[in-house]
């Protein structure tokens, strides 16, 4: 545990304290935000599309090589 000497360590200790929370706090908002834009419907039609094309092309590459 942390001794003090004086108000004013004790002062700049919890002022330090309360910017790290803010920080934090902020941080989280934007972590916050970032998943509600990861979960819109149209990120995921937008990964579907993207995977369905790259499926696609892998099936028809093998029904050409297939003949």
């Amino acid at each position: 545990m942390k001794s003090y000497t004086t108000i004013e360590d004790i002062n700049k200790d919890l002022k330090r304290l309360n910017l790290e929370r803010q920080i934090a706090w902020e941080e989280m908002k934007g972590i916050k935000h970032e998943i509600e834009e990861d979960l819109r419907p149209y990120n995921w039609m937008n990964t579907a599309l993207t995977a369905g094309k790259k499926y696609g092309i892998l099936y028809l590459i093998r029904k050409l090589f297939r003949k």
